[in-house]
């Protein structure tokens, strides 16, 4: 069972009175071109610097500007370029689930699966949070009670909506949402300028502060995942073929850039005070830096950076979901799609509710949380990745990284030391609730098995 890929299986427990191309071809979706599928990834990765805070809290200045610059290398790179082999080898929904059910089995594929859904919720969930903590600082009745909780509600139950009428309305909207979050960063960046002092620069951070490296890395690597999240959508994405890896190469250059220069210019432009560099600190410096109207301007555009995060994301587990049904991991009504808007509603419905459900946990747990279950997924990822080339080296793969299989053990070193760190720097409870996490899983998966053989539901 190990070694046959769940998508035969599904083929074959396939009724014929109901076949997936049935329940996913109601109407003919428009397709996320390359524009729009850019400024998805952009928010599926980043959404910005408005999160980006901590790294000078635990690290100072110099480490947190070289840690955005090398890691948007050493890091981004090699993701997106997995990314784009893979995705291009293996299209369709699913992505990374696809690549390690090909590799070693339905086990992987459903254990890689529930890692990176449950991640992906618990980010999901950090969004609103975020959004919520700028909110607080000019608008106090949001701290706590029922405005805090009915602005989650409202903020989740608008981005699901868009994700029900339509990928490409996301995608599009994305755009629009990338400009307004980041104008202010724009404006913030040039009014710093005559205030910049370069040696601030190369501060490694106040005497007597001891640099917080668990810290340093989980806000790194937060602000700079899910490379290969466009992957879970590549059978919504025109000729994706082509497609994917151009918007992966575009954004990587985009985010980096989006990370550092306002990064530059805000710890050029003030003292340190590496206490004060907490989430939400960019707005506080606006303030010092040009006017309380500019740190205004910039909260009201964390709430639209937030907003695209979360719709864009959504989309992620949404269709990850679409392809765990396609590989007979599911039952078939998770790729049920409304006839009007070709979007599965149930797989929508399912990811909102259980972000919403955690979005009340403090924001650091949140991330800790994230992306420990996010490590153990791109470590499966790296490993299947390395095992397809060599399993399959006869296969067709429209973009190849241009390396051999000793050169591409080197490329996910870097990254893999990266992740292995930052597990093995976590709390007691991190590690807790992963490893509850993981076994839920693994229960999960036996317990598809057993409907499955049963045929007490249908896949």
């Amino acid at each position: 069972a190990m070694a046959t890929s769940s998508a035969d299986v599904a083929e074959d427990r396939l009724p014929t009175t109901l076949t997936l191309s049935t329940i996913s071809s109601f109407a003919k979706p428009k397709k996320l071109t390359l524009i729009p599928l850019i400024f998805m990834i952009y928010f599926e990765v980043s959404g910005g610097p408005y999160s980006e805070e901590p790294t000078v809290e635990a690290a100072g200045p110099l480490l947190a500007i070289l840690g955005f610059v090398v890691f948007s290398f050493v890091w981004s790179i090699p993701e997106a370029l997995i990314t784009s082999e893979l995705s291009t080898s293996f299209p369709g929904d699913g992505g990374f689930v696809l690549w390690a059910d090909r590799a070693f089995g339905p086990f992987f594929g459903s254990l890689i699966g529930t890692w990176r859904f449950l991640s992906g919720v618990i980010g999901l969930a950090a969004y609103p949070a975020q959004c919520i903590g700028y909110l607080t600082n000019t608008f106090t009745m949001f701290s706590s009670g029922l405005p805090r909780i009915l602005g989650i509600l409202i903020f989740s139950l608008v981005a699901a909506f868009l994700n029900f009428i339509g990928l490409a309305i996301v995608g599009y909207a994305s755009i629009g949402l990338a400009i307004v979050s980041l104008l202010p960063f724009i404006v913030l960046s040039v009014a710093s300028i005559h205030r910049i002092q370069p040696h601030r620069w190369i501060s490694l951070g106040q005497k007597g502060v001891r640099k917080d490296w668990n810290l340093f890395m989980n806000t790194i690597i937060w602000n700079l995942n899910n490379w290969d999240a466009v992957s879970t959508m590549a059978g919504e994405v025109e000729n994706p073929k082509q497609m994917i890896p151009k918007a992966l190469f575009w954004t990587v250059v985009f985010t980096c850039l989006a990370y550092v220069i306002p990064l530059v210019a805000v710890t050029g432009a003030i003292p340190l005070n590496q206490s004060e560099w907490q989430s939400g600190f960019m707005a506080d410096a606006a303030g010092i830096i040009a006017g309380e109207w500019l740190k205004i301007w910039l909260e009201i555009g964390s709430v639209f950076s937030c907003f695209g995060l979360f719709e864009a994301q959504l989309s992620t587990c949404t269709y990850q979901l679409v392809g765990m049904t396609e590989l007979a991991l599911l039952p078939s009504s998770f790729a049920v799609r409304v006839r009007k808007f070709n979007t599965p509603w149930i797989s929508i419905a399912v990811s909102t509710a259980i972000a919403f459900g955690v979005s009340f946990l403090g924001y650091t747990s949140v991330i800790s949380s994230a992306n420990f279950l996010y490590s153990l997924s791109v470590l499966l990822e790296f490993a299947s990745f390395l095992w397809l080339r060599h399993k399959m080296p006869e296969k067709v793969r429209p973009y190849k990284v241009p390396l051999r299989l000793p050169g591409l053990v080197l490329m996910c070193l870097i990254p893999a030391a990266s992740l292995i760190f930052l597990m093995v720097t976590s709390s007691r409870i991190v590690f807790l609730i992963s490893g509850v996490m993981t076994a839920a899983g693994i229960g999960f998966f036996m317990v598809m098995k057993f409907f499955r053989s049963r045929g007490w539901l249908r896949f």
